[in-house]
C-alpha cells in the first residue's frame, strides 16, 4: 500500500507559509495595542486621532445629506430658518448635550488624576448636535462629537403615546442614557478600533490567500470562507464588547451630569419589548442582547447612585 506523503494534505507545506504570515500579524496586533482609561481593557488602534475626527466629519456631513435628500429634514440646519417646535426640540437636545460634554470632560480628567494615561479628546471635540426628522429610532455620536438625534427614538425615550412631541423631552433623562451611550462610542475610539480590526482582517485574508498557492478553486474557496466565518464571529463578539463598554461609559457620564441613573435599565427593558421576538441570538449579533444590557445596568447601579448621590444630591 502506497504511504501518504508528509504534507499532502489539504494545506500541505502551505501551513508554514500560513502560519508565518498570522504570526507577523500577531505581532502587529500587540504592537498597536493601547489602554481604553475606561475600562482597562486592551484595544488595536491603528488611526490618528486627527484621521480619526476627520472621517467624522466627513461621515456626518454625509450622512445628514443623504438624510435630506431621502426628505428627512435636518431640523434648524439653515441659518434663521429655525423656530418654534424644531427650535425647542434642537436646544432641548443640545443642552443635554452640553451637560455630557463637561462630564466627559471630567471623566477623562478623574482617570488621568488615578494615573491612566492617554490624550484626552473631550475639550478637542467639535461637538455638533443635530435632530433628523426621521421615523427611525436611531442616535449616533461619530468620531469628533458630531451627534444625531433622529425624532423616531424620542417617544421611545419620552411618554410613550405614540406621537413625538416636546413632551417627550419634559424629563430628559432617558434621551441623556442614549446621548451617554453613543458618546461613550467616540471618546473610546470604538471607530478607529474597527477599522484598525478590519485593516488587520483584510491583512490576514492576505496572508493565507499566499499560503494557498497552487490549490484547487474549490479548496481555496473553503479555507477562505472558514477563516472570514472566524474573523466574523471575533468582529460580533468585539462589537458586543463595545456596546457594553459604552453602556458603562454613559452611565458614568450620566451620574456626573447629574440624570438619574435609574432611567438606563429603563430604557433598555423598552427596547427589549420593542424588539421582542425580532432580534438575532446574542452571539449572531452586533449588540448584546437587552436582557444582558439590563442585568449590566442593575451590577453598576449601586455604585452608580452612590456617585450621583455625591455629587448631585439624593434621589427621589
Amino acid at each position: 500500500m502506497p504511504q501518504r506523503r508528509r504534507g499532502s494534505g489539504l494545506l500541505g507545506g502551505r501551513f508554514i507559509i500560513i502560519l508565518i504570515g498570522l504570526a507577523g500579524l500577531f505581532i502587529y496586533w500587540q504592537m498597536n495595542q493601547s489602554e481604553v482609561p475606561f475600562s482597562g481593557r486592551k484595544q488595536l488602534n491603528t488611526i490618528s486621532l486627527q484621521e480619526e475626527v476627520k472621517l467624522g466629519q466627513q461621515s456626518y456631513v454625509q450622512i445628514l445629506s443623504q438624510e435630506q435628500q431621502q426628505g428627512h429634514a435636518v431640523l434648524c440646519a439653515s441659518e434663521g430658518g429655525c423656530a418654534g417646535a424644531e427650535l425647542a426640540l434642537t436646544n432641548d437636545v443640545r443642552a443635554i448635550g452640553a451637560r455630557l460634554q463637561v462630564a466627559a470632560v471630567q471623566l477623562e480628567s478623574e482617570l488621568r488624576e488615578s494615573g491612566f494615561a492617554f490624550t484626552p479628546v473631550a475639550e478637542q471635540f467639535d461637538w455638533t448636535y443635530y435632530v433628523v426628522n426621521s421615523e427611525t429610532p436611531n442616535a449616533f455620536c461619530l468620531p469628533g462629537g458630531y451627534v444625531a438625534i433622529y425624532t423616531g427614538i424620542l417617544d421611545i425615550t419620552g411618554n410613550q403615546d405614540g406621537q413625538v412631541t416636546l413632551d417627550d423631552l419634559s424629563d430628559p433623562a432617558m434621551l441623556a442614557v442614549v446621548m451617554g451611550h453613543e458618546i461613550g462610542h467616540a471618546l473610546a475610539h470604538h471607530g478607529a478600533e474597527r477599522m484598525s480590526q478590519q485593516k488587520v482582517m483584510q491583512m490576514g485574508q492576505i496572508a493565507v490567500g499566499a499560503g494557498l498557492g497552487d490549490m484547487s478553486v474549490g479548496q481555496q474557496r473553503a479555507i477562505m470562507q472558514a477563516f472570514g466565518i472566524a474573523a466574523q464571529g471575533g468582529m460580533l463578539a468585539f462589537s458586543r464588547e463595545h456596546e457594553s463598554e459604552a453602556d458603562k461609559i454613559g452611565l458614568d457620564l450620566l451620574v456626573r451630569a447629574c440624570y438619574d441613573p435609574r432611567q438606563a435599565p429603563e430604557l433598555w427593558q423598552r427596547m427589549g419589548k420593542l424588539n421582542e421576538g425580532q432580534a438575532p441570538p446574542e452571539w449572531m449579533s452586533t449588540h448584546p442582547a437587552s436582557e444582558t444590557r439590563v442585568e449590566n445596568f442593575r451590577k453598576w447601579m449601586p455604585d452608580a447612585i452612590a456617585e450621583y448621590e455625591r455629587r448631585c444630591g439624593p434621589l427621589n
